[in-house]
């Protein structure tokens, strides 16, 4: 009679299976990155495709929720989708369609929270009850994060720190910006270089992006542009083009705003087809701040 059980349940016990196993083989490819958006050269096709597969790793995350890698993709997903199609975009409509630009960044900012959920999540998955430690001992909890956590803890950082951004006025998520660099702090211990220099990038902005009485310092971020550049072999050129933005305009250097934007434009995106969509998206931002030039060093 068991054994009669058995055979009639054994379907639905290897469907429930087989379901899991594709859910977790593709979290796991999710989780790796995706090489043919980072090599594409058509950032508008990028954009398109994007949101669906943003829509399908929320899927995934319901069916599997303790899937690390899928908590990784969507916090890296959302948070790239903000920045890179609705946040720039917002700056490039500014001067043309501000209610449109507001729009893109309200939706901006809801993502990037959104994404900082996801990693937040994460985190919890390797260290129990992670938020909620984070503010009342945050060197405990995040001794608790080796290797495995660097990426939830970047995209953790980048996306609670751009959301604040773009509303200051959010008091509970502006409260916790100190702990943003306690994020990032973290994970650049346990790995400097990683993303080819994507933890100097977010310290090129970060630094610069204070005044020196707030724990600034544009030595420091120039700092940050060298050692990214370093970890990537020169390949990448949003380093430049972010302390272009940040870090020469509080300097009040025109020449070198100009100089570091040129060598972002020069750069053949071909020649290092891995980051060919970043570049092109660094690049396009960089051909902007030149536009404005005027205006961010009035006289």
């Amino acid at each position: 009679m068991a054994r009669s059980l058995l055979l009639l349940c054994l379907p639905c016990l290897l469907t429930g299976c087989i379901k899991s196993m594709a859910v977790n083989a593709l979290g796991d490819a999710l989780a790796k990155g995706g090489g043919t958006y980072a090599r594409d050269d058509d950032p508008e096709l990028v954009r398109d495709a994007t949101a669906f597969g943003l829509k399908t790793m929320e899927s995934l995350l319901d069916a599997q929720p303790d899937h690390l890698g899928l908590h990784l993709a969507a916090a890296r997903g959302f948070t790239q989708y903000a920045y890179a199609f609705l946040s720039s975009e917002a700056d490039y409509l500014e001067a043309s369609d501000y209610p449109r630009a507001a729009e893109l960044r309200k939706r901006a900012r809801k993502l990037f929270v959104r994404a900082r959920r996801y990693g937040l999540e994460g985190l919890s998955l390797l260290a129990e009850n992670f938020e909620a430690r984070l503010k009342t001992n945050p060197a405990a909890v995040l001794a608790e994060i080796d290797e495995e956590g660097v990426g939830l803890l970047y995209w953790t950082a980048a996306s609670w720190a751009a959301a604040v951004g773009l509303d200051k006025d959010d008091a509970t998520l502006a409260a916790g910006l100190d702990l943003v660099e306690l994020l990032i702090k973290r994970a650049i211990v346990l790995d400097p270089n990683y993303e080819a220099g994507g933890l100097h990038d977010f310290l090129v902005a970060w630094d610069a992006g204070r005044p020196a009485g707030g724990g600034g310092s544009v030595v420091r971020a120039r700092q940050h542009m060298a050692d990214s550049l370093a970890a990537s072999k020169g390949l990448r050129m949003a380093p430049l083009v972010t302390f272009a933005e940040q870090g020469t305009t509080k300097l009040k250097d025109p020449k070198e705003f100009e100089s570091l934007l040129q060598r972002a434009l020069t750069f053949d995106v071909d020649s290092a087809p891995q980051y060919r969509l970043a570049n092109l998206i660094a690049q396009k931002r960089a051909r902007w701040l030149l536009s404005i030039k005027d205006d961010l060093f009035l006289e």
